[in-house]
């Protein structure tokens, strides 16, 4: 039996959606036996790998390493699945759209009262100026909203596209949710 290649990644959110996603608990033993874990924040692999079955994606696209990383993640992934208010809106990453990248990293590094105020320019990405949801970047199969989803709408998802259907999620989750 050929087991589906699963992956999760993390771009620019708090993360809540892999703690969601871990929330599905005994489940994921069930799950464990049909699908094979192949890139994630919960491993330890570092490329992504050519050919992935379904890939979940957390947050939004806030650099030009997240925009890099995505354009590679659909290129590879059969199904994409954008997972959370992040990756589905923007949603708190893109609160600094209203002002821009420049203006965020001056009140941040440059105005407080630090003796040694610096802008970091070494191993932090280039912010992009406007924070866009994963859809304006790529193409999304499908939509989970959430902050996070929930583990029992993520678990619906998976087992869906497990099945070979297209999750009908429009009465178990929404944004906020």
């Amino acid at each position: 039996m050929t087991r589906t290649k699963i992956a999760t990644v993390w771009l620019d959110g708090c993360s809540g959606c892999h703690m969601s996603f871990l929330d599905i608990d005994g489940a994921l033993l069930d799950l464990a036996s049909r699908i094979d874990l192949v890139y994630s924040p919960l491993v330890d692999r570092k490329d992504f790998p050519d050919s992935v079955d379904i890939t979940l994606i957390e947050g939004a696209v806030s650099s030009e390493d997240d925009l890099a990383k995505i354009r590679k993640v659909r290129a590879h992934t059969r199904t994409l699945v954008s997972f959370g208010d992040c990756a589905v809106t923007g949603n708190v990453p893109a609160l600094r759209n209203g002002v821009g990248a420049e203006s965020v990293l001056r009140r941040v590094y440059l105005e407080p009262d630090l003796h040694t105020a610096q802008a970091p320019n070494l191993v932090v990405p280039k912010l992009l100026n406007v924070v866009k949801p994963v859809h304006a970047v790529v193409p999304v199969d499908v939509f989970i909203p959430g902050c996070p989803p929930s583990a029992k709408t993520i678990l619906y998802t998976l087992t869906e596209l497990l099945e070979g259907r297209t999750p009908d999620l429009s009465d178990r989750t929404r944004f906020g949710a």
